[in-house]
């Protein structure tokens, strides 16, 4: 069964953003749905659904992200195919304006897993993957963000997932083709604020990303500090497996283990194989949207 589900981050999303949460949402969530319908791989779709978020400004991911403490824009973002196992990863981008398109390079053309920094765009210079100026991933919105909470004392990226309204808009999605392969891909600007060269879960397969034909597939959002520590991605999975592939209480599980034993915050996507649907939070609100074949339209909330 063809499925496709896709998330655009778990946080305090205000009232007056949530409708181009959803539009966004629904927007790449059509584009990968055409992908599958017309009989196109999972990777393909997840590929194409994350730029589609990436593009849209209204996401912590790509252009429009996040600036962390020095007021730069550093992308991170996994791709993983549950067919193989194979994935790539890319993390502490200045310079692309589309990580997900080369953590797929990576994980395509190359024997590594995850590549950093000024290796990673390197590598993407090596494979025909435009660099673009650092200037052109920020936007106004973020600038105004970062200036207002430059000198308060207190403030730490912590503050963006408990206290603050800052964003956090993580973005993923996972893919199951007719073939019956899953895909998981997953993309973001990071923590507000965060101290540079920070990495969070995004890259860190198992931890922000996990795909496994056998078994299903999960993208995650939120605190990324918390998520490692737990190993969120892999522990729904193993959740899942163990409990005979159901998606959604092994989604429920998972955020209450991060809660209890890492004090985190956040959400998951999850979709079995069979490609059902799991999708938890305990953020006050996360942007969502999926459809399978059994499904006359699909499912858009935020």
């Amino acid at each position: 069964m063809i499925s496709l589900i896709v998330h655009g981050g778990a946080w305090d999303i205000p009232d007056d953003a949530v409708e181009a949460h959803r539009k966004g949402c629904s927007v790449a969530l059509n584009i990968g749905w055409k992908i599958l319908r017309s009989g196109g791989s999972a990777v393909d779709a997840v590929e194409q659904v994350v730029r589609s978020l990436e593009d849209d400004e209204t996401f912590d991911a790509g252009r429009g992200s996040h600036l962390n403490a020095i007021g730069q824009v550093e992308l991170d973002a996994s791709i993983m195919n549950g067919r193989s196992l194979r994935c790539g990863a890319v993390a502490g981008l200045h310079c692309i304006r589309n990580p997900i398109s080369l953590a797929r390079k990576v994980m395509d053309e190359s024997e590594h897993v995850l590549l950093v920094g000024d290796g990673a765009e390197r590598f993407a210079s090596e494979h025909d993957i435009e660099l673009c100026d650092p200037q052109d991933l920020v936007t106004m919105r973020e600038r105004e963000r970062w200036s207002a909470v430059q000198g308060k004392e207190n403030f730490t990226t912590k503050d963006a997932f408990r206290h603050q309204k800052a964003a956090s808009d993580t973005v993923g999605a996972v893919a199951l083709d007719k073939d019956g392969n899953m895909c998981v891909g997953t993309s973001t600007g990071g923590t507000f604020n965060k101290y540079p060269g920070r990495v969070g879960d995004s890259p860190l397969i198992g931890c922000g990303t996990y795909a496994d034909n056998e078994v299903g597939g999960v993208s995650t959002t939120g605190w990324g500090e918390a998520m490692i520590k737990v190993v969120m991605a892999k522990t729904v999975i193993d959740l899942m497996e163990a409990n005979g592939g159901v998606a959604q209480v092994a989604a429920e599980r998972s955020i209450e283990i991060l809660k209890r034993k890492a004090e985190g915050f956040g959400g998951v996507i999850v979709m079995n194989a069979r490609g059902q649907f799991g999708i938890a939070y305990n953020t006050p609100r996360m942007a969502r949207a999926y459809i399978n074949a059994e499904m006359n339209e699909p499912f858009i909330a935020a």
